[in-house]
């Protein structure tokens, strides 16, 4: 692991993002391949886009319920009222502008040995299929959370939570305490509790000094960026409780408690439970998960399910190691994914292409930390080769990734 300046972090990380985006096969004959896409997020959006732009004669089909694509990278800048969720916010006109077919509903059911999904009453035919479904919480995990899940926000899916659970800590009194939980790994976004973390840290602060955060981590540390979060929960002390090995169990709204596996009875004025993670029900129901129950298995040179023929999963549904469940790799995949389809529907030969990743968390209104992370393909398996981390937190880094997301969200929108 090493240390670097910040003109070499952005180099860095700007080689990973170019490298993926030049990595186009050449444009084919015009036979109409049928593809659909399932999920609009990071990876499904890039991979309709990049599959246009990589073979225009490919019929793509978008199937993705939500009309407006809401980033949770950055989400929880708006739970400490340094960012508007509608900043976050997008359309999805460039992908039709490429000739994607947008369907805002549904995919009910993959049948994978009839090449076709349902959607409503419709049953659509593809030749290869990219399931891009994201995350499911698995609620049972912890007890009551079932019954009490209107009640306790997650804020993991950005969206109308995310502003909920702002109001909530806004309308905090000051010495009022605030309880967050984090599941085991693996989850969606590695560093995205710590971050929450941070920032919730930052606004207790400076608006309610008196209040404190406990953060109720399953994990025995952080898991995350390790060194660079605890500099910053050190230096919000006063305000921010981490109490790793500390995995939530139980949750009575009506007590407004949490029972730890220690048998810790935690009591909470604002409670966010982020709760254990698998795949996206589709992707479960498809029989694409692994031993685990939890995760896609997938070919890392053509996100090839290794259980089901001709569908392809990107993003955070994968089991993914090494890289982390983020939105840089997630769009790298669906780079990466479009190239092979494409080769594949072709008759050529998938290149081996290895994702990058770049990850910012703010920890303040106006500093951030980072790491990047270089992989390559050894054996079919993705290898890490080099972390990067920036030395501390600076308000350089901060302005950096305001340029690295106008750059991304183009990149998988625009």
């Amino acid at each position: 692991m090493k240390t670097i300046s910040r003109r070499r972090f952005l180099q860095a990380g700007a080689l990973s993002v170019a490298a993926l985006g030049t990595a186009r096969a050449p444009v084919f004959g015009q036979a109409r391949h049928r593809v659909i896409v399932i999920g609009g997020g990071w990876g499904g959006a890039t991979a309709a886009k990049y599959l246009r732009l990589t073979d225009p004669s490919i019929d793509v089909t978008l199937l993705e319920p939500n009309k407006e694509f809401i980033s949770c990278p950055f989400s929880n800048l708006v739970l400490a009222g340094v960012e508007s969720l509608k900043n976050l916010t997008m359309n999805y006109d460039g992908l039709r502008r490429h000739g994607v077919r947008l369907r805002h509903e549904l995919a009910a059911a993959i049948e994978p040995d009839k090449k076709r999904v349902r959607v409503g009453k419709d049953w659509l035919d593809y030749d290869r299929l990219i399931v891009s479904p994201g995350i499911d919480f698995q609620w049972e995990q912890v007890d009551g959370l079932s019954q009490a899940r209107d009640k306790v926000l997650h804020a993991w899916k950005a969206g109308p939570q995310t502003v909920q659970l702002a109001q909530q800590l806004q309308a905090l009194p000051d010495g009022g305490v605030v309880v967050m939980t984090v599941p085991l790994v693996a989850y969606r976004c590695p560093p995205g509790p710590y971050e929450r973390a941070s920032m919730i840290g930052w606004f207790l602060k400076t608006k309610k000094p008196k209040s404190k955060l406990i953060v109720l981590d399953a994990n025995k540390d952080i898991v995350s960026k390790t060194g660079l979060f605890k500099a910053v929960f050190k230096e919000y002390e006063a305000n921010i409780d981490y109490r790793p090995s500390q995995k939530a169990e139980k949750i009575d709204v009506g007590a407004k408690e949490i029972t730890t596996e220690t048998g810790d009875k935690v009591k909470y004025d604002v409670v966010n439970v982020i709760p254990p993670q698998r795949a996206g029900a589709i992707a479960v129901d498809a029989d694409l998960v692994g031993g685990d129950k939890r995760w896609c298995e997938v070919d890392h040179v053509t996100y090839e399910s290794v259980k089901q023929k001709n569908i392809h999963v990107v993003g955070d549904a994968t089991i993914g190691l090494p890289v982390p469940k983020s939105g840089n790799v997630a769009n790298a995949m669906g780079k990466i994914c479009a190239t092979a389809v494409v080769q594949l529907l072709n008759g050529k030969e998938v290149p081996q292409i290895a994702p990058g990743n770049t990850c910012y968390s703010w920890v303040s209104d106006k500093e951030a930390i980072a790491v990047v992370n270089a992989y390559k393909i050894d054996n079919g398996k993705v290898v890490q080769i080099e972390q990067k981390l920036t030395p501390g937190k600076s308000v350089g880094t901060a302005q950096n990734s305001l340029a690295w997301r106008a750059s991304i969200w183009n990149d998988v929108l625009g």
